[in-house]
């Protein structure tokens, strides 16, 4: 009992310090692409966040604080870490909205916004951007990058180390940059749509000034459906190496977003 007691200190500390590292983590497990999913039932998303915990753990150990005595001290310590994983969570969560945002403009391109599939999420969205985004998320599953995301989340403790809260200034300037980078990275994926909708637009409204007594929308609705479709096999798996190539580049240096 007396060598059991002697360990009780050491054990509270490891206790204290895997709570902290949970407490980041699974704020980061609920945005992140593939595991933070609203699909995931809570109790799975749990378990994932427990595990990449103990993954990260042993990495940082030697940096968690001693446990404070009081509440306030507690608390001093573990809402800047629940911060920090949404911060580092939206970073990546910023990706699937860019695929949404691609899916949206494709769609409103080519007249097929009104066509809703299934969703990944809370919101209906239109059946182009949920192909893109399960196929963006399935591809981001096979080709493991949940091994990936466990480096980013160890690399986040470099960033904004352990019980520290992040800067208003880092804060700002992601909100800039993120969301810049993700309306541009959705444009760029929607590019080959954009282009053919006003490709179409212009030849219809050439053959309309040609034959103004022909109905050129009941002609030109079918064709670009059709278009539309086509479209989006030939491009899918561009847009989608595209799209896994930028989050990987992001997930090996998130500097380039935070300052």
């Amino acid at each position: 009992m007396e060598e059991l007691a002697r360990l009780f200190p050491q054990w509270q500390q490891i206790m204290w310090g895997f709570g902290l590292v949970f407490l980041r983590i699974g704020a980061i497990v609920s945005f992140i692409p593939v595991f933070g999913e609203q699909s995931i039932p809570a109790r799975v998303r749990f378990a994932i966040a427990f595990t990449f915990s103990a993954i990260v753990y042993p990495a940082i150990a030697n940096n968690v604080p001693p446990m404070p005595a009081d509440l306030v001290g507690t608390l001093t310590i573990c809402a800047p870490e629940v911060i920090a994983g949404i911060f580092f969570g939206l970073l990546l969560r910023f990706f699937v909205i860019a695929l949404q945002t691609a899916g949206s403009i494709a769609a409103q391109s080519t007249s097929l916004s009104q066509i809703f599939g299934g969703t990944a999420g809370a919101d209906a969205q239109p059946a182009i951007g949920h192909v893109l985004v399960i196929s963006g998320l399935a591809l981001a599953a096979v080709m493991g990058l949940h091994v990936e995301f466990a480096r980013y989340m160890i690399h986040g403790y470099t960033l904004v180390p352990l019980g520290i809260l992040v800067p208003s200034a880092t804060v700002s300037a992601f909100g800039l940059a993120t969301v810049s980078q993700t309306f541009a990275l959705g444009f760029t994926l929607s590019a080959p749509f954009v282009l053919a909708s006003l490709i179409y637009n212009v030849t219809l409204g050439i053959i309309n000034k040609a034959m103004p007594q022909l109905m050129v929308s009941f002609v030109g609705a079918p064709a670009i459906t059709a278009g539309g479709l086509f479209l989006l096999f030939v491009t899918a798996p561009i847009m989608l190496s595209i799209w896994i190539d930028r989050m990987g580049q992001f997930i090996m240096s998130p500097e380039t977003v935070i300052p």
